[in-house]
């Protein structure tokens, strides 16, 4: 995703600016462009636009592909308005899960009821942890340990971190749909699984 995001700014810039080569890029170009960006989009993605340019001509300064770097002589200072992030309210969490769990219990067929543990665990794991979607999508089976309680977690930069689960209700819906799909999971290779036997999709 990273590299798409980079691939996406580099392609835009190319395709806005008028040198025709990147020795003849100049300072006032880059300026325009960065002020075209500001127009176009909110701070936060007009900052990481800007990164992506400024490390592009780092590095071609870096190997010596051009003699002057034009971001050497930019101060770019913007501020960016702080942004309070959404929350889901308590009651509609304790609705969504009460939902699941009722459907576990009227679950007519056996393939169903596996469905309602996995969706279950998910559930009860993203609300628990505050874990990515996609970090949730790639847990191993060894990176969850029911009886340690925790949970490690691969994520942005490769970087880990472990999280302790507090909460009875997450460990022991873990426990249940790991048992209940332990042969499926092993062969696999991932702790979520789809229908087909292949890791779950974002």
């Amino acid at each position: 995703k990273t590299l798409k995001a980079y691939q996406i700014d580099l392609r835009q810039f190319s395709e806005q600016v008028s040198a025709t080569e990147i020795a003849l890029i100049t300072t006032d170009m880059i300026e325009t462009y960065i002020a075209r960006l500001h127009n176009l989009y909110k701070p936060k993605t007009a900052k990481r636009k800007i990164a992506s340019l400024k490390a592009f001509f780092h590095y071609l300064e870096y190997k010596d592909l051009i003699e002057k770097n034009p971001f050497n002589k930019l101060q770019i200072k913007f501020r960016e308005p702080v942004i309070l992030p959404k929350t889901i309210p308590l009651s509609t969490i304790e609705a969504f899960l009460a939902a699941l769990y009722a459907q576990k219990d009227t679950a007519p067929t056996k393939y169903q009821k596996k469905c309602i543990l996995r969706d279950i665990s998910v559930a009860e794991l993203l609300f628990a942890t505050g874990i990515r979607i996609s970090e949730l999508c790639t847990l191993k089976p060894r990176d969850i340990n029911l009886n340690e309680r925790t949970v490690l977690i691969y994520g942005k930069g490769a970087k880990e971190r472990k999280i302790q689960l507090g909460s009875d209700a997450v460990v022991l819906a873990l426990e249940e749909y790991y048992q209940d799909n332990k042969e499926k999971i092993e062969e696999c290779g991932y702790f979520f699984t789809n229908k087909l036997g292949n890791r779950l999709s974002e």
